[in-house]
């Protein structure tokens, strides 16, 4: 029976071995949203938070469940804030910042085998969110793609 069971668990912690190659997350990352609030106050220059951590990178390849609910909370929730703000000031500073957070949601994305893609499809809906499905005034189109770009780039 002993002789059975060694294949096995060879096999088992071979498997575990697959699946712990993960990235963790920073720990910037899981400081909540005013963390990102206040790092996003720089865009659409360098975005980065404490230990000089861009957002790009609390997107990790696969990421715990507790991690990316997390983060992914915080991020939602500092979208429909500055949805809200950038609505009120289509062509100011938030609307430039929300662009830019979905930017480098984007970015840090794009190698995390789909694992955040309903997250970015969140973040673009709290982002474009208009009352009455109405779409945003030409000004917020400006300034958001302007912090959408540099998220892409630098994010």
């Amino acid at each position: 029976m002993r002789g059975a069971a060694l294949p096995v668990l060879l096999a088992l912690s071979v498997l575990a071995a697959c699946g712990s190659e993960d990235e963790t997350t920073p720990v910037a990352c899981l400081n909540g949203p005013a963390a990102f609030t206040q790092a996003l106050q720089s865009a659409p220059g360098q975005v980065r938070l404490t230990d000089g951590v861009p957002i790009s990178n609390c997107l990790t390849e696969n990421q715990s469940g507790g991690d990316l609910a997390e983060v992914g909370g915080a991020l939602v929730e500092v979208a429909t804030k500055l949805n809200l703000a950038a609505r009120q000031d289509p062509g100011g500073p938030a609307t430039v910042e929300l662009g830019y957070l979905v930017g480098a949601a984007q970015r840090g994305s794009e190698d995390t085998s789909g694992i955040h893609s309903e997250l970015v499809r969140r973040l673009e809906a709290a982002a474009l969110f208009g009352p009455a499905g109405k779409p945003p005034p030409p000004p917020f189109d400006q300034a958001y793609q302007r912090g959408y770009a540099e998220g892409r780039g630098d994010g």
